[in-house]
């Protein structure tokens, strides 16, 4: 497991990435007031994205998935297979640059992410199937 931060803009964004097996759980929470506001799923054998996005306030949904396409832009590549990215970062009162710094700050994570999958590798093992024999 790493933990990654970048702080600007007066506030900060982390990053907990972790192996589950050869899949990659990341989750991506900052500001004020963390969150789980979306879940965006990535499957690598077909390039397959989802995302559920949590309901927010006055029926609104959190939006929070624009930051994991920005981390899955960068990462794709180098995933040895499927990803899960939880995401969540609010700031009281946030200004329009503090939005844009978002997604700087973000790539800025995606960075550091991609440099630790080149050296951390998985610690892939393939499961083995019984057979399906009859009785």
């Amino acid at each position: 497991m790493a933990t990654f931060e970048v702080t600007d803009y007066g506030y900060s964004i982390q990053a907990q990435v972790d192996y589950i097996g050869a899949d990659l759980f990341i989750q991506l929470t900052g500001g004020s007031h963390p969150h789980i506001g979306t879940v965006t799923t990535y499957c690598k054998e077909n390039a397959d994205k989802q995302v559920v996005r949590f309901p927010s306030h006055s029926g609104r949904f959190h939006k929070d998935d624009v930051l994991a396409d920005v981390l899955l832009e960068e990462i794709a590549e180098l995933l040895p297979q499927n990803c899960v990215i939880t995401s969540g970062v609010h700031v009281d009162g946030i200004s329009k640059e503090q939005i844009a710094g978002a997604f700087e700050m973000t790539k800025e994570l995606a960075s550091k992410i991609g440099t630790w999958l080149k050296i951390e590798k998985s610690p892939i093992s393939h499961p083995k199937y019984q057979k399906n024999t009859k009785q």
